[in-house]
């Protein structure tokens, strides 16, 4: 296992290391065909924030646990999110063939290999999430919900089939707490766990979860709109090119911006009442408030 010091202890730099690395080890140690190997390999360590791994160590340090206890619920939250992305940018979906500055999985390997690459992403996730020490089953049990939440906000993403009485801002705000705030929560939660955190500060950490989910999506779609493709390392205003809605359209951008000031805002308060293990937390909730990419 990783040894890791204390949140505090650490660069952001020498964290995203350790996640890395952990990473790297998941997918090298396992016994896989070697074309889906490298496709695995392409698709999940081809860069990226990582923000889904980061928001589960520190939520687990926040709730006064060493982050190690995280990191499998860490590399499983990541390979959650890679599948996804492998599968969204395929031609049936987004049919997108840029991803983090480069071709997408299904340009790089072709579309088969892309989607079994995504495929045993998923399945190698779930077993990294029931390798944790703490907590094993709820971990797992979290990261499967929030996928099939994921996996549904794809949906409505992409087909629409709404309830009747949704207008279109309902329907936006439910299309991003699954997309994209499932994942997020998830992330938050899991890490609450693997440091078997008191109802409380599990409470907290899942509504800053959700807090963080929301306004991560709004600056998405915020970025769409004022960012080039270059910039974004992926393809720009191809929401409002295929219709999508999003919150710049439905409300503007002056307002969507209002709204990420207030998202942050009830970050904040969600996590006074935390030890100073949060102080990450509050940096990253501002980190991605501000974000250009």
């Amino acid at each position: 296992m990783l040894e890791l010091k204390s949140t505090s202890q650490l660069t952001d730099d020498q964290l995203l290391a350790h996640v890395e690395r952990a990473l790297t080890h998941a997918i090298a140690n396992r016994s896989l065909a070697a074309k889906l190997k490298e496709a695995t390999h392409y698709a999940l360590l081809g860069g990226g924030k990582r923000v889904r791994p980061l928001l589960c160590l520190h939520c687990c340090a926040a709730a006064s646990a060493n982050m190690e206890h995280a990191m499998p619920a860490a590399v499983a939250i990541e390979m959650i999110h890679a599948f996804s992305l492998v599968h969204d940018d395929l031609p049936a979906l987004d049919n997108d063939d840029m991803r983090r500055g480069r071709a997408t999985t299904h340009v790089a390997f072709g579309e088969p290999l892309a989607i079994l690459a995504g495929d045993a992403l998923f399945s190698i996730a779930m077993e990294q999430a029931l390798s944790c020490k703490i907590g094993a089953a709820h971990i797992a049990h979290e990261l499967a919900n929030a996928t099939t939440e994921m996996i549904s906000g794809q949906v409505l993403d992409t087909l629409g089939g709404f309830p009747r009485d949704f207008n279109p801002a309902q329907q936006l705000e439910l299309i991003h707490r699954q997309k994209t705030g499932a994942l997020i929560r998830a992330a938050c939660r899991m890490g609450a766990f693997a440091a078997a955190a008191n109802p409380d500060t599990l409470d907290r950490l899942s509504r800053w979860g959700e807090t963080m989910g929301l306004m991560f999506q709004v600056v998405d779609d915020i970025l769409d709109e004022t960012q080039s493709s270059e910039h974004l390392g992926k393809s720009a205003g191809k929401d409002i090119a295929q219709g999508k809605i999003t919150y710049p359209k439905i409300h503007g951008i002056a307002w969507s911006r209002d709204y990420v000031k207030e998202l942050l805002a009830q970050s904040e308060q969600l996590l006074k009442p935390l030890s100073d293990g949060a102080q990450p937390l509050r940096a990253m909730a501002q980190a991605l408030a501000t974000r250009t990419k």
